[in-house]
């Protein structure tokens, strides 16, 4: 393995904006998700925003998922974050897009654990 983990990162937009306001639908979404991509649920905590949105997280036994809703904007973000090799992070991401209905998906895969960053410090003028 090259990495201890991968992350994926998403900007979900136009969304179905019932959905995402919708805390029981967004958690067997992403309980389903994580299922989807082989991962072994742990714990699930969800929240619903008044008047609207929903935060939430599904441990699983190699990370978690998140996400964050924005219902007013058609928006949603979402992390897949795995450690190890035998989940893919995309799997359970793309299941999300898909069941969210987002008309645009915007992802990154960040490598984690791969030790430590050079960063190049750059002259502001």
């Amino acid at each position: 393995m090259d990495t201890m983990g991968r992350h994926v990162i998403s900007e979900l937009w136009d969304c179905n904006t019932e959905t995402l306001n919708d805390m029981t639908k967004i958690e067997q979404i992403f309980v389903d998700a994580a299922l989807k991509a082989g991962a072994e649920v742990r714990e699930v905590a969800f929240h619903k925003f008044a008047p609207h949105g929903v935060s939430g997280v599904v441990i699983i036994s190699e990370s978690h998922l998140t996400i964050h809703s924005f219902p007013e904007h058609g928006y949603a973000s979402i992390d897949v974050y795995t450690c190890g090799d035998r989940i893919d992070p995309n799997v359970a991401a793309q299941y999300i897009a898909d069941a969210l209905e987002a008309a645009t998906q915007e992802s990154v895969e960040v490598p984690r654990g791969m030790g430590p960053v050079s960063v190049q410090k750059f002259n502001v003028l």
